[in-house]
């Protein structure tokens, strides 16, 4: 299937009730690209219409939309004004006699427990804990470090540290205790807030014993304050450790502290390609406005609506999720556990039980699912879905339109949405007036000035180049922790006062997108650029392949040439015959240059929790280089196994 070929076109009827539509008809402009460009031309005209449009509510006005006194890099969004998420995500709406009684979190156990909180009790709780954390002696700008798995503790945790005037800092659950002391160690957090555990399959996951051993190597930790969520027997410090519980004894009202638009609220590291992880800076009015402008506006999430997306709080679409769906009204879905336990059909389930109109994915789930066959997802009607939406890696047309057909009928649309944790949301994106084809992005988001490059920084169209942004943009991160010269080399270094984002696309003639894969990622073969994801979807359309990376590795010819790894459907036999019919559908698809120097079989990709397969770590173990971070990984030992694959890279007979 061709991948620029639009398989779901918006209803004019449709069209018109979206939000995006109804903001653009209040501001005289019908057409998207007439939108868009106004969005850039004048992004402060754009971002002090977009908060009055999000009823972003401000305890002080800001005097200036951008002040660019300090350069791009760096700058200052609403300028003097004052505000708090808390109030715009939470006790607004408790306000509102006629959404105080909505739900505002629901909670699914692994263990099917359910917990769901309107927003005047969620407010209360907030409230609670913020009075809690105060008379523990939390302050406004102490940092406070997160090993939360996804229970409503860990929402209301965020809140109420972002009452006080405080900035959180959320780790994965998954991370083992060497990772999260690194992070508690960059950020000096005062505090910890953890669980006892947690579930998953159905067996219990030891946080609190990590914790510690995490505590033993932060010396800045001053108490861990503990969360019992299995009730489980856990080692106790009475000097240090504090309960969840006795946090809660206060019910008064917690009063708000003053808090600039411009004061941090969330530091969340990020993975380097070497080194220690990033610790992206975010403001009050930086991330979860942008969170909420792309959620509410591009995705159409309204008051009332139920928004899903599966993730952790220690990758971004955690946040997201968070500020995406309060700031906007909408109850939101958290997740504890895995979507194919206790069976392959649980996400689907769920969207029914709970009206979910909003689901999000990550396009390797789809690819896990899909193994199970359609009849997991088709016995559910999932009326209530109005969009599906997909971020963390590149997307091969076969899982892209086995989403489409099953889980959304082909009415659903899928919004394709990449950016990332420094950009606060997304840089691409489906916006629900544009059609919709497999695989790729309908458009630049609005108020995000983005372009293609060659590498000699001019402009390019129908070829791969680099994804580079112009101008600033709310939520663009407040540089690294401690750390501007890194984020300024990370970003900035390139070309002058231009965002380089590391994502290598190609934008076609007719305005469609295509991420082919990390620009560290990219393959240069005989002087020809080739993305990872062209020639991983060439490979999955065998019936023998479930999913496949690629890389490069050095060639005394070539420069450059392909190593495959791929992941094999139950039942399927990796053979020679399975071997040339591969590289024959590469040959075909590609062309004979490219076909790859080797394929191998392999059990498992190395991935991330939320599913992002890292090539980078690929290439480094099979070259038997060092592998920088891997503190992000679901399954770190595959990296032993695809290390030993290259003893002897073996010979195959690739002629005619």
């Amino acid at each position: 299937m061709d991948s620029n070929q639009a398989v779901w076109f918006p209803h004019e009827e449709d069209m018109k009730q979206t939000r995006m539509y109804k903001w653009m008809e209040k501001l005289g402009i019908r057409e998207y690209d007439d939108f868009y460009e106004k969005s850039i031309d004048d992004l402060a005209w754009f971002w002090d219409e977009a908060v009055k449009e999000l009823n972003i509510t401000w305890k002080q006005p800001y005097s200036k939309t951008l002040d660019l006194s300090k350069g791009l890099k760096y700058p200052n969004w609403f300028f003097g004004g004052k505000m708090n998420i808390c109030e715009n995500a939470v006790d607004k709406w408790v306000a509102n006699t006629e959404t105080r009684t909505n739900k505002a979190l629901i909670w699914h156990g692994d263990d099917g427990k359910e917990i769901i909180y309107t927003f005047e009790e969620l407010s209360k709780e907030i409230d609670r804990a913020a009075s809690g954390l105060s008379d523990l002696g939390v302050k406004k700008g102490d940092i406070i470090a997160m090993y939360l798995p996804m229970i409503p503790e860990t929402v209301i945790s965020m809140m109420a540290i972002a009452k006080i005037g405080a900035i959180f800092s959320p780790a994965f659950s998954g991370y083992g205790a060497e990772a999260v002391a690194t992070r508690i160690n960059s950020a000096e957090a005062r505090f910890l807030i953890t669980a006892d555990g947690y579930l998953r399959r159905g067996k219990i996951v030891k946080m609190k014993k990590e914790a510690d051993r995490a505590v033993s190597m932060s010396p800045s930790v001053e108490k861990v304050i503990v969360v019992r969520r299995c009730g489980s027997d856990i080692p106790w410090d009475e000097n240090k450790d504090v309960a969840w519980g006795s946090l809660l004894k206060n019910e008064s009202t917690y009063t708000y502290p003053d808090t600039d638009a411009s004061d941090p609220v969330m530091l969340i590291y990020t993975s380097g390609t070497t080194g220690k992880p990033k610790g992206a800076v975010h403001t009050h009015s930086g991330f979860p406005i942008k969170s909420a402008f792309d959620a509410g506006i591009c995705m159409d999430v309204n008051q009332g609506d139920t928004f899903f997306w599966y993730t952790d709080m220690g990758w971004m679409m955690g946040p997201f999720l968070v500020f995406g769906g309060l700031v906007n009204g909408a109850s939101i879905v958290l997740f504890e556990g895995t979507p194919d336990f206790p069976a392959p059909d649980r996400i689907w389930q769920l969207v029914e039980r709970y009206g979910v109109t909003h689901l999000g994915i990550s396009p390797t789930l789809i690819r896990s699912l899909m193994k199970h066959g359609p009849k997991w997802v088709d016995q559910y009607k999932m009326d209530t879905l109005k969009m599906i939406g997909s971020t963390g890696e590149p997307w091969n047309p076969e899982p892209w339109m086995w989403l489409f057909e099953h889980a959304g009928k082909k009415k659903v649309p899928i919004v394709n949405y990449s950016g990332g944790t420094e950009i606060s949301g997304g840089i691409l994106g489906n916006v629900l007036l544009k059609p919709i084809s497999p695989i790729t992005f309908n458009a630049a988001l609005p108020g995000m000035d983005v372009h293609v490059y060659n590498e000699n920084g001019d402009s390019a169209l129908n070829e791969v180049g680099e994804l580079v942004i112009l101008k600033p943009w709310v939520g663009m991160t407040n540089g690294f922790w401690n750390e501007n010269e890194r984020y300024e080399n990370s970003y900035w270094s390139r070309w002058e006062d231009t965002w380089v984002h590391g994502d290598w696309v190609i934008k076609d003639d007719n305005g469609f997108w295509t991420i082919t894969g990390r620009s560290d990622d990219i393959l240069n073969v005989a002087g020809k650029r080739l993305g990872p994801a062209e020639m991983e979807s060439v490979l999955v359309e065998h019936a023998s392949i479930l999913e496949a990376a690629t890389i490069g590795i050095p060639d005394e010819v070539k420069g450059e040439t392909a190593v495959c790894f791929v992941v094999l459907n139950t039942g399927a036999i990796f053979d020679d015959l399975c071997k040339k019919e591969l590289y024959d559908l590469v040959a075909a698809h590609l062309g004979k240059s490219l076909k790859p120097k080797e394929i191998y079989p392999v059990e498992e990709l190395p991935k991330t929790r939320n599913g992002k397969v890292m090539r980078r770590l690929l290439k480094a173990s099979f070259l038997k280089q060092e592998t920088g971070d891997v503190s992000s990984l679901e399954n770190p030992d595959i990296l032993e196994i695809v290390k030993n694959l290259n003893i002897v890279i073996p010979e195959y007979d690739r002629k005619e």
